[in-house]
């Protein structure tokens, strides 16, 4: 017959923060092993891609590491990725544009009346 495992934690549910290995000690006997939950990476806010450079953590452990490791170098480093990053600051410098060739046109106009 099996060994009896038990609990070590109060909590008897089977739930995502609950979750058990039955692990054999050296000595021979089994206990349970309380698993962590698996960390999920930052992601882009704009495409949703999990950004590079940055490490996947559980909430509370991105307050025990340093803020060089939190981000990434560049602007929008740490919330949006570099493609992201790359089509703001494109579609920004054309709006701008736009808004000059817009300028230019109605100046060429009023020359002309």
């Amino acid at each position: 017959m099996a060994q009896r495992v038990t609990l070590r934690k109060r909590n008897p549910y089977n739930t995502t923060s609950n979750r058990r290995r039955v692990v054999k000690t050296p000595g021979g006997k089994l206990v349970y092993h309380h698993i962590k939950k698996l960390a999920s990476a930052p992601k882009c806010g704009d495409c949703g891609i999990a950004l590079p450079g940055i490490p996947a953590l559980r909430p509370r452990q991105y307050a025990t590491i340093s803020k060089t490791k939190k981000t990434v170098r560049r602007a929008y480093g740490g919330s949006r990725c570099g493609d992201c990053v790359k089509s703001r600051i494109l579609r920004a410098f054309l709006v701008e544009e736009a808004k000059i060739v817009k300028k230019v046109i109605k100046s060429q106009e009023k020359a002309r009346k």
